[in-house]
């Protein structure tokens, strides 16, 4: 069985230095590449820690996991994405016997809402640093879904909105489409403060890359909800221009897209193409149903579980980030144009 002194050995680093990045030590000040370098060492080595040889013992021990949301409910409402995610999360659990509680959120203070010990957290959106210490305190093990803050402390599963968005793009150029507009909103980063949107990045490498980029076809509001969808598509059709095609970056922008072509007695897509992203529940009743890139939530949740569960049992010692695939889900609202 390998000890401390075998990892300080493989990763040239003191013992107590190697247990104190085990131990998570967040006073402790070393580079990333030295923790990792401890960690991979830990993994090739196989090395358990006592608290974990415990925890293996413990046979048929009921397991349980704490759910902490980033949005508020309000947030949650106005745009559904985390709420659907969550509640396919809340299922998995259940579905293998794990006992699960929330955290409440109070200003913006993230609070367990009973007072149990708690084996892994899974983290639905972007907190910032200060929230992560607060929320670490409960459980070292915790899985952040759509954020990756400490690739080397914590484990991470994110969308890979740039595949999704280069097969939405690709989907309305075969269709002969040429001016596409965008419309986005700001994003928050993973630890808070103003994010990169890929979706946005990939539209602007994509178009340019086909000889089509024109920045007059973007339109970012203050964030991707139903509201702002319906205000930047107004904003678009007032423009000497208009589009054939619109790329929006989540289902609930498109909603208010189609409901304010609509209100301008706009068809779709005979007169405009309109893709969504996430696949929400409501995208295939929508009129017409929504094209949109899929996000296969129920197999998030699956990997979170999967990864907590052996976090806590101790068969993975080293922090996973892994990037989950997208395909696109064609419906009726968008179609083929003559060039």
């Amino acid at each position: 069985m390998a000890t401390i002194k075998d990892i300080a050995k493989r990763a040239d680093v003191s013992i107590t230095t190697v247990s104190r990045i085990l131990n998570h030590d967040d006073s402790l000040s070393v580079s990333d590449e030295t923790k990792l370098r401890v960690l991979v060492a830990a993994e090739e080595l196989e090395y358990v820690t006592l608290q974990q040889r415990k925890q293996k013992r413990k046979v048929g021990k009921r397991l349980t996991f704490a759910i902490v949301e980033w949005y508020n409910y309000s947030a949650l409402i106005e745009d559904p994405y985390y709420l659907y995610l969550m509640t396919t999360v809340e299922k998995q659990l259940a579905k293998e016997n794990i006992d699960t509680f929330k955290f409440i959120n109070i200003d913006e203070q993230f609070i367990p809402s009973v007072d149990t010990p708690i084996d892994a957290i899974i983290a639905i959106g972007r907190f910032t640093l200060t929230q992560i210490d607060k929320i670490s305190q409960f459980s070292k093990y915790i899985v952040f879904l759509d954020s990756c803050p400490d690739a080397t402390r914590f484990d991470s599963i994110l969308i890979n909105t740039e595949l999704g968005t280069k097969l939405a793009l690709e989907h309305l150029y075969e269709l002969h489409h040429r001016r596409i507009a965008y419309i986005g909103g700001k994003v928050i980063g993973d630890t808070g403060g103003q994010g990169r949107d890929m979706r946005k990045s990939t539209y602007i490498e994509f178009t340019r890359e086909k000889g089509i980029f024109d920045p007059t076809l973007i339109y970012e509001g203050e964030r991707l909800s139903y509201n702002e969808g319906f205000t930047l598509a107004s904003q678009l059709l007032a423009a000497a221009k208009t589009p054939t095609a619109i790329y929006c970056a989540n289902d609930a922008t498109a909603t208010g897209v189609l409901a304010r072509l609509a209100q301008e007695k706009i068809n779709v897509p005979e007169d405009i193409s309109v893709v969504g992203f996430n696949d929400q529940s409501s995208a295939k009743y929508l009129s017409p149903p929504l094209t949109t890139v899929h996000v296969p939530m129920s197999f998030i949740a699956q990997n979170a579980v999967d990864i907590l569960k052996n976090r806590v049992n101790g068969t993975y010692t080293l922090p996973r980030k892994l990037y989950i695939p997208t395909y696109l889900k064609v419906r009726e609202s968008t179609k083929e144009i003559r060039e």
